[in-house]
Protein backbone atom coordinates (compact mmCIF):
# COMPACT_ATOMS: atom_id res chain seq x y z
CA UNK A 1 0.00 0.00 0.00
CA UNK A 2 0.94 3.15 -0.90
CA UNK A 3 1.82 5.79 1.84
CA UNK A 4 2.87 9.57 1.92
CA UNK A 5 4.12 11.12 5.25
CA UNK A 6 4.47 14.41 5.30
CA UNK A 7 6.85 16.06 7.97
CA UNK A 8 5.72 19.70 9.98
CA UNK A 9 7.32 22.52 7.72
CA UNK A 10 9.68 24.95 9.73
CA UNK A 11 12.03 27.63 8.93
CA UNK A 12 15.25 27.20 8.77
CA UNK A 13 18.13 29.72 9.56
CA UNK A 14 20.23 28.65 6.58
CA UNK A 15 20.53 30.07 3.25
CA UNK A 16 18.96 27.27 0.90
CA UNK A 17 22.03 26.89 -0.85
CA UNK A 18 23.44 26.26 2.87
CA UNK A 19 20.99 23.34 3.86
CA UNK A 20 21.37 21.83 0.09
CA UNK A 21 24.88 21.12 0.57
CA UNK A 22 24.71 19.43 3.99
CA UNK A 23 22.33 16.66 2.44
CA UNK A 24 24.18 16.51 -1.35
CA UNK A 25 26.82 14.18 -0.11
CA UNK A 26 26.19 10.70 1.70
CA UNK A 27 29.45 10.68 3.48
CA UNK A 28 28.08 13.54 5.51
CA UNK A 29 25.61 11.66 7.20
CA UNK A 30 28.35 9.75 8.78
CA UNK A 31 29.60 12.52 10.96
CA UNK A 32 26.39 12.99 13.01
CA UNK A 33 26.36 9.08 14.10
CA UNK A 34 27.75 8.49 17.71
CA UNK A 35 31.10 6.67 17.38
CA UNK A 36 29.91 3.36 18.79
CA UNK A 37 27.36 3.36 15.47
CA UNK A 38 29.89 4.38 12.93
CA UNK A 39 31.46 0.34 12.94
CA UNK A 40 29.65 -1.09 9.38
CA UNK A 41 28.34 2.34 8.26
CA UNK A 42 29.88 2.77 4.46
CA UNK A 43 29.49 5.83 2.36
CA UNK A 44 30.38 7.64 -0.62
CA UNK A 45 29.01 10.84 -2.59
CA UNK A 46 25.39 8.76 -4.00
CA UNK A 47 24.96 5.69 -0.89
CA UNK A 48 24.85 4.85 2.19
CA UNK A 49 24.57 1.33 3.88
CA UNK A 50 24.58 -0.21 7.36
CA UNK A 51 23.43 -2.68 9.30
CA UNK A 52 20.80 -2.04 11.80
CA UNK A 53 19.24 -4.91 14.08
CA UNK A 54 20.18 -7.10 11.92
CA UNK A 55 18.90 -5.61 9.15
CA UNK A 56 20.75 -4.34 6.14
CA UNK A 57 19.61 -1.09 5.01
CA UNK A 58 21.09 1.25 2.14
CA UNK A 59 19.77 4.80 0.81
CA UNK A 60 20.48 6.46 -2.28
CA UNK A 61 20.39 9.76 -3.68
CA UNK A 62 18.10 9.18 -7.08
CA UNK A 63 17.43 12.71 -8.05
CA UNK A 64 19.44 16.03 -7.09
CA UNK A 65 18.00 19.40 -7.90
CA UNK A 66 20.12 22.36 -7.00
CA UNK A 67 19.47 24.19 -3.60
CA UNK A 68 16.02 22.81 -3.56
CA UNK A 69 14.92 19.35 -3.73
CA UNK A 70 17.12 16.22 -2.98
CA UNK A 71 15.59 12.67 -3.32
CA UNK A 72 16.84 9.55 -1.87
CA UNK A 73 15.24 6.10 -2.56
CA UNK A 74 15.74 2.50 -0.29
CA UNK A 75 18.82 0.71 -1.79
CA UNK A 76 18.44 -2.25 -0.18
CA UNK A 77 15.84 -1.93 2.66
CA UNK A 78 13.25 -4.07 4.25
CA UNK A 79 10.56 -2.33 2.16
CA UNK A 80 10.50 0.15 -0.58
CA UNK A 81 10.33 3.95 0.00
CA UNK A 82 11.19 7.55 -1.03
CA UNK A 83 12.82 10.21 0.70
CA UNK A 84 12.06 13.76 -0.56
CA UNK A 85 13.89 16.99 1.08
CA UNK A 86 12.53 20.27 0.24
CA UNK A 87 14.64 23.21 0.21
CA UNK A 88 12.16 26.14 -0.28
CA UNK A 89 13.26 29.94 -0.33
CA UNK A 90 11.78 31.84 2.93
CA UNK A 91 11.18 35.74 2.55
CA UNK A 92 14.35 35.85 4.58
CA UNK A 93 17.25 35.11 1.72
CA UNK A 94 18.98 33.51 4.46
CA UNK A 95 16.40 30.93 5.85
CA UNK A 96 14.96 28.18 4.37
CA UNK A 97 11.06 26.79 4.20
CA UNK A 98 12.55 23.30 4.67
CA UNK A 99 10.32 19.72 4.74
CA UNK A 100 10.20 15.83 4.17
CA UNK A 101 8.02 13.87 2.68
CA UNK A 102 7.53 9.94 2.73
CA UNK A 103 6.66 7.66 0.11
CA UNK A 104 6.93 4.35 1.57
CA UNK A 105 4.90 1.01 0.41
CA UNK A 106 4.04 -0.29 3.57
CA UNK A 107 1.38 -3.42 4.32
CA UNK A 108 -1.71 -2.63 6.74
CA UNK A 109 0.35 -3.79 9.98
CA UNK A 110 3.28 -1.85 9.07
CA UNK A 111 1.29 1.22 8.32
CA UNK A 112 -0.68 0.82 11.39
CA UNK A 113 2.18 0.28 13.56
CA UNK A 114 4.99 2.83 11.70
CA UNK A 115 2.74 5.48 10.18
CA UNK A 116 2.67 8.04 13.57
CA UNK A 117 6.34 6.89 14.54
CA UNK A 118 7.74 7.79 10.98
CA UNK A 119 5.89 11.12 11.45
CA UNK A 120 7.23 11.79 14.78
CA UNK A 121 10.35 10.88 13.94
CA UNK A 122 10.65 13.33 10.59
CA UNK A 123 8.88 16.37 12.89
CA UNK A 124 11.40 15.86 15.43
CA UNK A 125 14.13 16.02 12.65
CA UNK A 126 12.78 19.66 10.81
CA UNK A 127 12.37 20.23 14.85
CA UNK A 128 16.39 19.53 15.47
CA UNK A 129 17.49 20.89 12.36
CA UNK A 130 15.94 24.38 13.35
CA UNK A 131 17.67 24.27 16.58
CA UNK A 132 20.82 23.97 15.12
CA UNK A 133 20.26 26.40 12.83
CA UNK A 134 19.25 28.95 15.03
CA UNK A 135 23.02 27.20 17.52
CA UNK A 136 20.53 25.44 19.85
CA UNK A 137 20.58 22.40 20.73
CA UNK A 138 18.58 20.28 19.62
CA UNK A 139 15.82 18.32 22.38
CA UNK A 140 16.97 15.25 23.73
CA UNK A 141 20.85 15.68 22.70
CA UNK A 142 23.05 15.49 25.53
CA UNK A 143 25.77 17.63 25.11
CA UNK A 144 28.22 16.00 26.65
CA UNK A 145 28.35 13.64 23.79
CA UNK A 146 30.33 16.48 21.67
CA UNK A 147 33.12 16.68 24.70
CA UNK A 148 34.86 13.40 23.81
Amino acid sequence: MAVEIKSKRAVVSKAPYELYMTFVDMRNFVQFLPEDKKQGVNADYDTIHAEVQGFNIGVKVVERVPYSRIEYADDGAPFQFRLKLHFDAASDPYKTDFQIVVDAELNFMMKTILGGKIKDGLDKVVDALVAMSEGRMPEGVDPSMFNK
